[in-house]
């Protein structure tokens, strides 16, 4: 890692000396390929996975006088990017997994990384981030590698996007642009496409700029009308505008979605149906433990926020009480406020939740810091008061003296592998346990004639005892208040 001491000879250090280690860390996966025969059974069928990497042929479309049976694609030329980063508090190592990170975040974007620099500052610089002279070391970087891009670990404002490509003479992005831009590529549903969609005219907001004919005034003439005389709107200015209406409609259709997601869960609390959320740090392992307990077939893919679409299935405790499980969004250090905002309800299926089962990677270098960024997201939707239990998955890889660290720490905690299906039977007891029981315990003789009260027990309730007599059936159960009302009248001391 380079400080503010010759960066392009640490830059190439860099480069060296952790080839693939920490980008290895940062995607914090064991394996990164996939097979139907190893992962299958776990997974399901990855329709998904095979439709994101497809190249597919339209028979017929050929403008030759033959059709072409066999055609060879040209590969996609990848952006060239080199990362910067600006060190301001904690360790080196923090500094240096930050920057991993931003490596895998570029990756799964689809760039090459080239390089990366970090410099140590009390503070990002005001005008370029890194300062005028190590904006030239930088660009000197930027020519020698032959980068096209350049992407800083933190959030720029318009006037240092500006100043530094300026100095560099490339495009400059920062890291929230960069995630903007792979939930982009992975939005798949229409409300995921909504919220991003906002997310990121929220961000383009004020970052628009304008030269030539973009700052020229448009104006009304003299035959058109009274005011409209004089200096009119800037075309920037029409442009600003056209994005705010833009994002007043997509905030109505967001609003309207979420109807049809909280009638959902109305419908859910209405059936008394418990239900739980899993969230968790990006490739955690989130999707792998759905599919585990589930089988729900959700995509596995070794990249950060693989997933974005909010996924709820239907399960079953081992002592036979129904439960939803809901597949959130990953979170991420200094997720941008914006995309919080945007998917402030999808991101209410952890709020709304009786249960969170907070996934974190064992095999991380630092997991701790996961468990801080993900609290801090959770804690910013309103989700303190829901029980948690931290799931500390991918043991099968991790150190055991780190799952042991963790273990200690968090009282309410469990280490498991969805890749293996460790102590996925204990996580299933725990979930049992710690999921809200009913307050009421009732016997009751039910008549065969009201059979749907006996479902409702059992789908609603905890059934302890079951006993069919020749007067009907004899239950023993605890149940919520509503249907405790319904059985009172054949409870044995009513019916003597």
């Amino acid at each position: 890692m380079t400080s503010s001491s010759s960066p392009s000879q640490d830059a190439k250090r860099l480069a060296h000396a952790y080839p693939e280690g920490l980008r290895a860390d940062a995607l914090m996966e064991e394996d990164v390929a996939w097979s139907y025969e190893i992962d299958g059974e776990r997974d399901g069928e990855q329709f998904d996975r095979s439709e994101r990497a497809a190249l597919r042929r339209v028979v017929g479309l050929s403008t030759e006088l033959e059709d072409v049976t066999e055609v060879e694609y040209r590969q996609l030329r990848l952006e060239r990017v080199v990362l910067v980063g600006v060190w301001t508090t904690g360790t080196a190592q923090d500094a240096d997994n930050s920057l991993a990170e931003l490596a895998a975040l570029a990756e799964t974007a689809g760039a090459l990384v080239l390089d990366g620099v970090i410099q140590r500052r009390d503070k990002p610089d005001a005008a370029t981030y890194i300062g005028s002279g190590k904006a030239a070391e930088l660009r000197d970087i930027v020519l020698e590698t032959g980068a096209d891009t350049v992407i800083c670990d933190g959030e720029l404002s318009p006037g240092q996007l500006i100043q530094l490509e300026d100095v560099v003479k490339v495009k400059v992005i920062d890291r929230t642009a960069l995630i903007l831009d792979i939930f982009a590529q992975h939005a798949k549903s229409r409300e995921g496409k909504a919220q991003v969609a906002l997310a990121q005219m929220q961000y383009m907001l004020p970052r628009l700029r304008g030269w030539g004919q973009s700052l020229s005034r448009q104006m009304g003439g003299g035959r058109g009308g009274l005011a409209t005389r004089g200096p009119g709107e800037t075309k920037i200015e029409t442009d600003r505008r056209r994005i705010r209406e833009k994002m007043a409609k997509m905030r109505r259709e967001i609003a309207e979605m979420k109807t049809g997601r909280e009638i959902k869960r109305q419908e859910r609390r209405r059936n008394k149906v418990p239900s739980v959320a899993i969230a968790g740090y990006t490739n955690a392992g989130k999707s792998s433990l759905l599919n585990r307990l589930t089988g729900a077939g959700v995509l596995v893919e070794n990249a950060l926020f693989a997933t974005l679409d909010p996924t709820v299935r239907r399960a079953e405790t081992p002592s036979g009480r129904l439960y939803t499980l809901a597949d959130t969004v990953g979170f991420v250090r200094h997720l941008p406020h914006h995309l919080v905002e945007a998917f402030r309800s999808t991101m209410e299926e952890v709020g709304d939740s009786d249960l969170i089962l907070h996934v974190v990677d064992g095999s991380h270098p630092n997991p701790e810091e996961q468990l801080a960024a993900v609290r801090e997201v959770i804690r910013d939707v309103g989700a303190t008061d829901v029980p948690e239990i931290v799931v500390i998955n991918k043991a099968d890889a991790a150190d055991p003296l780190v799952l042991q660290r963790l273990l200690r720490v968090e009282k309410r905690s469990i280490a498991v592998s969805a890749r293996t299906g460790r102590n996925i039977d204990q996580l299933l007891a725990l979930i049992d346990n710690e999921l809200p029981r009913p307050s009421v315990e009732i016997e009751a003789l039910v008549p065969y004639t009201h059979g749907k009260l006996v479902a409702r027990a059992h789908t609603e309730g905890e059934v302890i005892s079951e006993e069919h007599t020749a007067e009907g059936t004899l239950l023993k159960v605890r149940v919520h208040e509503e249907l405790a009302a319904d059985l009172a009248p054949y409870t044995p001391v009513s019916a003597a």
